[in-house]
């Protein structure tokens, strides 16, 4: 079974970024979609809010 919510280790793999950018970026996207800070961001939350296709993101954190 695959990962439904994205880390900012995983951020950082996709976008070559560092871990801290990816944590902003987590916290940019929870404010983006009024989560909780306790929530978690999906995959396709961070796909959404990129403007990255679903499918290859998914691929790449395979």
């Amino acid at each position: 079974m695959n990962r439904l919510c994205i880390y900012p280790k995983d951020i950082q793999i996709i976008t070559g970024r560092s871990e801290r950018y990816g944590r902003n970026l987590i916290r940019k996207i929870k404010e983006h979609f009024k989560k909780e800070q306790h929530q978690v961001v999906s995959i396709q939350e961070f796909c959404q809010y990129m403007g990255l296709q679903y499918e290859v993101v998914a691929r790449q954190l395979l």
